[in-house]
């Protein structure tokens, strides 16, 4: 179920839903991926910010070839809409592309219903952008709450998992991954792969 593909009914039901973005204007989920191919990347809540720091660091790579190729990305939290600029501040991602669902009808929408506190299981390798370590981590995510105290309690759930989605053009998703736990975002450079851009591209920039 983590990476079965929505179908057509679902997407155009999930079209219609509406996120936030950072002025707090609702926008019309369908209207990103209608007439270009978008990678869609659900976040847990706004003070996790390491999975997007990494996209960040990959996207800067290939910012050029992602308007040449007519593709966009777009972040997605599950929190209110007023974090998202000190989110954008953290991770360098543009706030024009990260988007609220407090309502979580975008993320049950799509299949993603777990919640969970639950970290890598024993045995499991870690994913790649679990580099500063759990308590590392944490730590970051407690100082950023603490440096914008007004923001603590929008941030969104910290137990609901995300994923990320290859969605468009139009009703139609070639890519999905539903987190099982909450280390278990799609690893960046597989996730770019999906959308064509090739790892040893990305590498060689």
């Amino acid at each position: 179920m983590s990476a079965s593909i929505p179908d057509g009914d679902t997407l155009s039901k999930v079209s219609d839903l509406e996120v936030y973005d950072t002025t707090g204007r609702k926008i019309r989920l369908g209207s990103f991926f209608a007439t270009q191919r978008v990678i869609a990347v659900f976040i847990r809540h706004f003070f996790c910010g390491l999975y997007v720091s990494q996209l960040t660091s990959e996207y800067a790579k290939l910012s050029k070839a992602f308007e040449e190729a007519h593709i966009d990305i777009i972040v997605i939290g599950c929190g209110d809409w007023q974090p998202i600029e000190n989110y954008s501040d953290i991770t360098g991602f543009p706030s024009r592309k990260i988007f609220a669902d407090p309502s979580l009808s975008v993320f049950h929408g799509l299949g993603m219903n777990s919640q969970t506190l639950a970290r890598t299981p024993t045995g499991e390798k870690k994913a790649s952008y679990i580099t500063k370590g759990i308590i590392e981590g944490s730590l970051w995510s407690i100082w950023k709450a603490l440096k914008n105290p007004l923001l603590i309690g929008k941030q969104g759930n910290i137990a609901q998992l995300g994923g990320e989605f290859i969605l468009g053009p139009g009703n139609q998703c070639i890519f999905a991954h539903r987190m099982r736990h909450t280390e278990d975002h799609a690893e960046v450079l597989d996730l770019l792969d999906r959308a064509g851009f090739r790892s040893s591209s990305i590498n060689n920039e």
